[in-house]
């Protein structure tokens, strides 16, 4: 046993300190006190929801909104003088326990505190429902198993009932007394410990700071428990700047409960907010929505009546001078309120139900409840993980993607709602359990094996949570695989046309899945310009001889049908696949290959289409490789080598990538990244092979040019033009356009030069005088009449 100074309780409880487990909450028929005018104080038991007790509404004081029996802050004051002494007490606490709340920090968000709390009360509705079973008496009184929560948002006080099974004085002093102590861990072990007894309770927590979680939002916290095995009802009292707490017995009857506890909490200045019937039943429908047992929170509601409206004189004096007219009486319709106890929770979540009992329409239905969804869901996959982990989940790929996030590489997304034993933990996940690649996918995780306490740190180190996400992912793909093979082929391509980068981004980042990601991924071919085509409808198709698998990336179908570098595989009957997304180019590179076949570029070097003929490749190389080192000499360093091509058959040439740098269209997607690095650009596009076609007639008088005269200018400038010519039909952007532009322009003025020119036009072009011509002396000649001589 360990002494602790009141600084270190003080940093325990807003550390929020130990749970408790032996928690408990008033029934439906439970006393709730009805003040009168005359404040004297009444016990009404009743049962809106049975209907078996009538409450006058006159009886409930609705100038106050509510009632929680007598103003617990007059007690809180000052303690009635019959009380018996209140016997004090140090907390205590291990420290090796202690020094792992602090550390680690339990919760960053204080509105967990009624999940916590309604936890414990589930946890004492548990324990008694099960020693029922052996022990039937416990249940004598007849009071129904459930949870309820009242609120006084004016004075700030939240009361928390449950019918469980309640504490003694002995209990009181082991479970709230001792920080980091779990009264269900106990009793599991008790359980597992005694011969014959089941194990498989469905207790929720099993670590013991719950309770303290109290103190994140209160100041000052009464528990008044009874146990169904004692006679007598204690009270708990700790406030949170104290290291110590009270124990009394109860005497007042009006504040005895047949069985279980009370938990009254004074919260703090800042969080009275919490005290609103608003905000607690949004708490429990987001935390506690599906614990096994009802959870009712008093709720304002409010019922139409009509009432008489008292006529106008005028109106009146119109009636009597009418004796014919019959009377009617005015009415009008007014809205009553009054105050009830409103079941807030589902208690049969849909996940724990056999999916054959589950019908479409229902999963279709919680998909939107859940999601705030208004479309029904592509697929659904329910299922339950048995073995070294176990856990339920329902997952859903949505029919249309999420509007306005185009941003793919954002992981952060609140799809995924984790629960342990059906209590919601977080929705806020960084790839946890799910890749980022995948979180369209959206769905309900319920694990036995977490902690209630789960934090960030927590998942990412958790093996249990890395084999979960193994079996998510798997089940995800197998729905999303389901989809591609209906037989409506149109669901797939509105899957493909949402969701379809997420997969091409799979590619680049999970190497594990590439096997699952291959079959779904689709593409446009040069057979296939108006549909996508899967990689094993390309296979299907590829010729017997075919070993690989071509590609070319461009920005778009047209372009990448017009490129010079199809020539020959068109000729060949060779399909090729077109990538026009900016992410396709680099999704195929990191596959590699797909079922034994390798992906090429026909833009890069070295293309191999399986027709190479040795002997005619040395013929052209003897006649036309002085032809080549022209070339190069003239183009320098602009590219690497020229190379006779063996994939050109209408063009005179082409410029292709090397075998590992960029192709044109990652050349151009690098060029227009905000933030790229400009220094690689050199070096990834450094080596660039310049193939020519020596069946073209263009090459061939280049040829003639290079072995009669090398350096006539007109024949290197042709060399500079063809070069920037099949800079662009390639695919890349020339350096400089403008002199592009000139040279085109030079070289149509000397095709076209006095080709359609009239002779008017050569009579006016005579008298033009060239800007830098030389002044000519003008003849003079004399005057001579016409018919006349000199």
């Amino acid at each position: 046993m360990h002494r602790l100074s009141r600084r270190s309780v003080s940093a325990i409880l807003h550390t929020r300190g130990a749970r408790y487990r032996n928690a408990a909450a008033a029934s439906i028929t439970s006393p709730v006190y009805l003040p009168n005018e005359s404040s004297d104080t009444k016990v009404g038991w009743y049962s809106v929801l049975t209907g078996k007790t009538k409450v006058s509404l006159d009886s409930l004081n609705l100038k106050n909104g509510m009632f929680l029996g007598n103003r617990y802050e007059s007690t809180a004051a000052a303690s009635d003088a019959s009380d018996p002494p209140a016997e004090k007490y140090e907390y205590q606490a291990e420290v090796s326990r202690l020094m792992d709340l602090i550390v680690n920090s339990l919760y960053s968000n204080k509105e967990v505190f009624l999940r916590e709390l309604i936890s414990n009360a589930s946890d004492a509705l548990d324990k008694l429902r099960f020693l029922s079973v052996t022990e039937p008496e416990l249940l004598k009184d007849g009071v129904d198993l459930d949870i309820r929560i009242q609120t006084d948002k004016d004075n700030g006080i939240v009361i928390l009932t449950d019918s469980g099974i309640g504490m003694n004085r002995q209990e009181l002093v082991d479970c709230l007394g001792t920080i980091a102590q779990s009264g269900t861990a106990k009793f599991l072990k008790a359980l597992k410990e005694s011969k014959g007894s089941g194990s498989d309770s469905n207790l929720i927590g099993q670590f013991g700071v719950g309770f303290y979680s109290a103190f994140l939002v209160a100041d000052r916290v009464v528990v008044s428990t009874k146990s169904p095995k004692s006679d007598k009802q204690y009270v708990w009292k700790g406030e949170a700047n104290s290291s110590a707490y009270t124990i009394r017995e109860e005497t007042d009857p009006e504040k005895l409960i047949p069985r279980g506890t009370r938990l009254t909490l004074y919260l703090k200045r800042d969080d009275k907010g919490f005290a609103h019937p608003e905000r607690i039943e949004k708490l429990v429908k987001n935390y506690s929505q599906f614990v096994s047992f009802p959870i009712y929170t008093w709720q304002e509601k409010g019922y139409t009546k009509e009432v008489e409206v008292e006529e106008d004189p005028a109106d009146a004096n119109k009636d009597k001078e009418d004796d014919k007219t019959e009377k009617k009486k005015k009415t009008k319709k007014v809205v009553e309120k009054y105050w009830d106890w409103e079941l807030t929770n589902e208690t049969q979540p849909i996940w724990l139900r056999n999916p054959k009992d589950v019908t479409t329409e229902e999963y279709n239905e919680f998909y939107k409840k859940t999601f705030n969804e208004y479309l029904e869901p592509s697929a659904s996959s329910h299922f339950t993980t048995e073995g070294e982990v176990e856990f339920r989940s329902i997952l859903y790929v949505p029919s249309i993607a999420p509007m306005g996030k185009d941003d793919i590489a954002n992981p952060k997304t609140k799809n995924i709602r984790l629960y342990v034993k059906r209590v919601f933990i977080s929705d806020d996940f960084d790839g946890e359990l799910f890749p980022r690649y995948l979180s369209f996918i959206k769905g309900v995780v319920d694990s036995n094996d977490l902690p209630l306490n789960v934090s960030r740190e927590i998942l990412q180190e958790s093996r249990i949570v890395r084999i979960m996400r193994k079996r998510l992912v798997r089940k995800a793909f197998d729905m999303i695989l389901g989809i591609s093979m209906s037989e409506n082929r149109d669901d797939y391509e509105k899957f493909w046309d949402n969701f379809g980068k997420h997969l091409k981004l799979g590619c680049i980042e999970d190497r594990e899945n590439h096997k699952r990601l291959a079959p779904l991924l689709r593409f446009f071919s040069s057979q296939s310009e108006d549909y996508m085509i899967s990689l094993d409808e390309y296979v299907e198709n590829m010729k017997p001889d075919q070993k690989d698998i071509y590609y070319i990336a461009s920005d778009s179908v047209t372009s990448a049908k017009n490129t010079p570098f199809l020539e020959r595989l068109f000729e060949k009957d060779l399909e090729v696949l077109f990538l026009v997304d900016p992410i396709d180019e680099v999704a195929v590179q990191n596959l590699k290959s797909y079922k034994e076949k390798f992906f090429v570029d026909i833009s890069k070097e070295d293309l191999d289409l399986g027709d190479k003929n040795e002997e005619k490749e040395k013929e052209m190389k003897q006649e036309f490789g002085q032809t080549c080192d022209w070339i190069k000499n003239r183009l320098g360093d602009k590219v690497a080598s020229v190379q006779i091509s063996n994939r050109l058959s209408a063009s005179p040439c082409v410029l292709v990538s090397g075998k590992f740098g960029w192709s044109a269209n990652m050349e151009r997607l690098m060029k227009a990244q905000t933030v790229g690095d400009t220094s690689s650009m050199e070096f990834m596009r450094a080596r660039r092979v310049f193939e020519i076609n020596p069946q073209h007639p263009i090459i061939r008088t280049l040829n003639a040019a290079c072995k009669s005269s090398p350096n006539d200018e007109e024949a290197l400038r042709a060399i500079d033009l063809l070069y920037d010519t099949a800079l662009i039909s390639s695919g890349f952007t020339p350096d400089n356009p403008a002199q592009l532009g000139g040279k085109i322009y030079e070289m149509m003025g000397m095709a076209i030069s006095d080709k359609w020119a009239t002779p008017a036009a050569e009579y006016h072009q005579s008298f033009v005088k060239p800007n830098n011509a030389e002044p000519i002396e003008a003849d003079i000649v004399e005057p001579v009449e016409a018919g006349g001589q000199k």
